[in-house]
Formats: C-alpha cells, structure tokens, sequence
C-alpha cells in the first residue's frame, strides 16, 4: 500500500493548538514525535492484518489477540482514529485506513446497515449476535470526521458515511429520555437502564454536533458531563474514579454497579472499562478547555499522583472507588491514560488549588517516560491501542475534527 495524497493535517505538524496552560512533557518535541512514530511502527506490525486474513484483497483489520474473537468492533474504530492521525509520517496511512473502512463497511449490524457487527471470528464470520458495540461505532464515526478534514472523499464521501453512522448512533445507541450512550444498539430491557463510562467520549459528541448541526449531540454531552461529576460526587468524592458501569439510569437515582451486570464482578469499579476514562475527559480538557471535564481530568491525575507517590509504575490495573487497589502494576491500559490527565495540571484550578509546579511537571514526565520506555505488547492490543492514542494526545498530536 502507497499514499495516494497529502495530509491536510499530518503527524507532526502540530497546528493544531490545545487549551493554554495545557502542560506538555519536558525535553524536545520532535524527540516526543519520534518515540509515538515508533510505537506506532510497532503496533502496525503487531496488530494490523490484510489481504486474505480479512476477507480479501483491499481490506484491513486490528487483530486483537487478547478479546473474545480476532477481530471487535472497538479495535477498528481505534484503527481508524490512529491511521487518519498518522497521516503525513506514515505513506500509507490513507491506504490502510481505507482498508480497515472496507472490513467495516462488510460487516453491518444486523439491527441497522450504518452500525458495526461488533465481533468476527478468524474467518471473518460475524459472531456474538451480528449486533453493534456502542464505543466501536463512536470512534468510526470520529474516524471518518477526521478521515474528511485530512484526506476528503474516498469511499463515495467520508462525511456522508459519517453522517450516517452519526445518526444511527443517536437513533440506536443514545438514549431518547437520558441521552446516555446505551451498551449496543442491542441494549433493552434492564439493558436500557446501563451505560459504561468507557463510551463517554465528550471531544467525540462535541464534533458530532459541529458535523450535524443535531442539538441532541449538545444534550449528550451535558448529560454525560453532569453524571460524570454526580457519580464523582456520591461515590468517589476522594478520588475521582468512574465505575466501568452505570446502573438505573433511567429510573432512580444512576449508581455503579452494583457487581456484576455484563462482564464481571468488578463492572462497578474501576476496572478494564472505565480506566480509558482520564484519556478520554483529559482529551476533551486539552482540546476544547471545558471547565468540566479540565477539573474531572485534573482531580483523576492529582489522587493518582498522590495514591502513587509519584511512580506510575505503582498504578494497579483495578481499585475500588475509594482508591483500594485490588489488580496488578504494570498494564499501560491503566497508567497511559493518566498521562492524558496530567497535562491538565499546567492551569490553577477552579477550586484555588495548585497548578502547575514541580510536582505536577514530574509526574507528566515520569508517566510520559514509562510509555516510552513500554513498547506495544503483541498479545495485548486492546492495551496497546489505548497507550499509542494517549501519547498522540500527550504529544499534541491529537486533534478534534
């Protein structure tokens, strides 16, 4: 695969400017570019299959040796988000991104053609009911945004295609009451009242709704946003932790999990979901500088900072709301994300506490020095996807369509 045209926005470049006061990793920014080029050279080679692997010649896919089946729905929106945002340091970027586009778009949901059959197996069969996962299709739908500003048309037209999925995710995987995101387009029965913290993704509705003009996207953030800070609020008001699961949303007063609903008995802490959560509101903070997610982000990094004294190689993978460390050290599923968070520290917070100092600084580079120092895994994608798109955040090589 070639390039086929330039990047409007490529790798590296930078013109896209973060919120001011956004702290950034001390030493050479074209040194930071180096290190994210690298670890994306390397989850490419580990994770990124094509031709008659995937179903034929064209297509592309993210194998994900470490899910249920070979191939999820949620490690092809990450593939789309990474290659659009590799463009301009990587020739092929265009192609591989279309490739991963033809693997999606040849396999629909079977409960709406402009959703994502969530899971397939090694022969490229749709598995597991042939119906969406709600995170896939978020970051799909954000893929082809970017896919728009960087490279225009292809595929008929990248913006059509994401205005379509836009609006099958509002119509099947929002709910109509709360405008929470729902599980899949799937979820109903006591199904309909659960939503995981994981799939609030401000940066992504903030773009859906400039793409739209759907006001509903403006109701979807703000909800999310206000039961984020109200879970915060009566369940972690010491930490800052999100569960990964959300209950009674549509009835009662929403909680975490009360044990097991979906995955585990762990679905009301904070577990292998809700621990991309310091990536995805800090990257919403450094881009568009809400308040909101500024302060949820930099109170997440400020109690991890403080829990760890400072080591990121002391981040456990699972704790209790109230910060009881119960997994291991080690997985960059949960310390790559706090370095997203940590840059939140460089502007004085609302509260009157400290900003930007040596401590917070510290802490930044250390995280940002352990993903460095953390090539991807080959058995562990779901890990290395979540730690490559963190250090494009960290080194301001994220933007928001």
């Amino acid at each position: 695969m070639t390039g086929r045209d330039a990047a409007r926005v490529p790798f590296g470049a930078h013109s896209v400017p973060y919120a001011p006061g956004t702290l950034r990793p001390s030493g050479d920014q074209a040194a930071a570019d180096r290190q994210v080029l690298e670890h994306y050279r390397r989850w490419k080679a580990s994770f990124l299959r094509s031709g008659d692997e995937v179903g034929g010649r064209g297509r592309c896919a993210v194998f994900t040796p470490d899910a249920a089946h070979p191939f999820v729905a949620e490690a092809q929106g990450y593939g789309l988000v990474i290659t659009a945002l590799m463009a301009g340091a990587d020739p092929d970027a265009h192609a591989l991104f279309d490739g991963i586009l033809r693997h999606v778009l040849a396999h629909p949901s079977v409960n709406h053609p402009d959703l994502h059959a969530a899971q397939q197996d090694a022969g490229g069969r749709d598995v597991g009911g042939r119906d969406s996962a709600t995170d896939g299709d978020l970051d799909i739908a954000y893929g082809l945004l970017l896919a728009d500003r960087q490279w225009g048309g292809g595929h008929g037209d990248y913006k059509a295609l994401a205005l379509r999925r836009i609006d099958a995710v509002m119509e099947c995987e929002v709910h109509p009451g709360t405008r929470l995101t729902k599980l899949g387009d799937w979820s109903s029965g006591r199904f309909d009242e659960v939503s995981r913290t994981s799939d609030w993704m401000p940066d992504h509705f903030r773009a859906f709704r400039a793409a739209t003009g759907d006001p509903r996207w403006d109701e979807a953030l703000d909800a999310h946003l206000a039961l984020a800070g109200a879970l915060r609020t009566r369940h972690a008001p010491a930490t800052g932790l999100l569960p990964d699961f959300v209950v009674d949303t549509t009835s009662g007063e929403p909680r975490p999990a009360p044990g097991k609903v979906l995955e585990s008995p762990h679905d009301g802490d904070y577990h292998w979901n809700a621990c991309r959560v310091p990536w995805r509101l800090g990257a919403d903070a450094v881009t568009s500088g809400d308040a909101r997610t500024r302060a949820a982000a930099r109170g997440l990094s400020r109690w991890a900072r403080t829990a760890t004294g400072g080591d990121p190689g002391a981040i456990r993978s699972g704790y209790r709301l109230d910060g009881t460390a119960y997994g291991d050290a080690g997985s960059p599923a949960f310390f790559a994300p706090f370095a997203v968070a940590a840059m939140t520290e460089g502007e004085k917070a609302d509260d009157g506490g400290e900003g930007a100092g040596e401590a917070a600084q510290g802490w930044l580079d250390a995280l940002w020095a352990r993903m460095c120092g953390s090539p991807p895994d080959p058995a562990r994608a779901y890990a290395a996807g979540v730690q490559l798109q963190s250090m494009l955040v960290v080194s301001r090589n994220y933007w928001v369509p």
